[in-house]
Parts: structure tokens; sequence; C-alpha cells
């Protein structure tokens, strides 16, 4: 499965176009982002990537999970959103 790794900073314009191309092309994705800022980015490029493929016939649902993974070293829990054509 495609990951993509949203950060605070993301730009939620350029997500949403990674993400619906991954779409297109794979059926489905993952993002992955740590933190409430990165969740917030990442919740807003599904709502405008759910735009960018709605022309098409494509809907778009989101499964929230957790996910450990490790920074530096560092096991972290991250959210992992599969995003995903209704």
């Amino acid at each position: 499965m495609e990951v993509l790794k949203v950060s605070s900073h993301s730009n939620p314009n350029a997500v949403a176009g990674a993400l619906a191309g991954v779409i297109r092309e794979h059926g489905h994705a993952e993002i992955q982002a740590i933190g409430a800022g990165a969740i917030n980015q990442s919740v807003k490029a599904i709502a405008i990537a759910r735009g960018f493929l709605s022309p098409s016939g494509i809907d778009l649902v989101c499964v929230p999970a957790f996910t450990d993974i490790e920074i530096d070293g560092e096991e972290r829990t991250a959210i992992k959103l599969i995003v995903q054509p209704k």
C-alpha cells in the first residue's frame, strides 16, 4: 500500500493532489501522521481529494487506525488513515 507521510507543515492541496494520484493509480492509499497539526492537514487533504476525484465518480472513505513507527531509533505512535473508494 502506498504510504503518504504528512506533517503539520504539509500543504493540504499538495497532499490532496498526491493522494488523488495514488488513488487513481493503486485504488487505495495510507496517510501517516503524528500529532494534532499533522492530523488536521491530513483530514483537510482527504476532503480536498474527494473534490478532485468526485467528477470521475470516485467517492472516498477514510478508516483511522493506530500504528507504531520508528523515528530516529525511537518508537512513536502515529495515526494512519486508510483511504479507499466507497
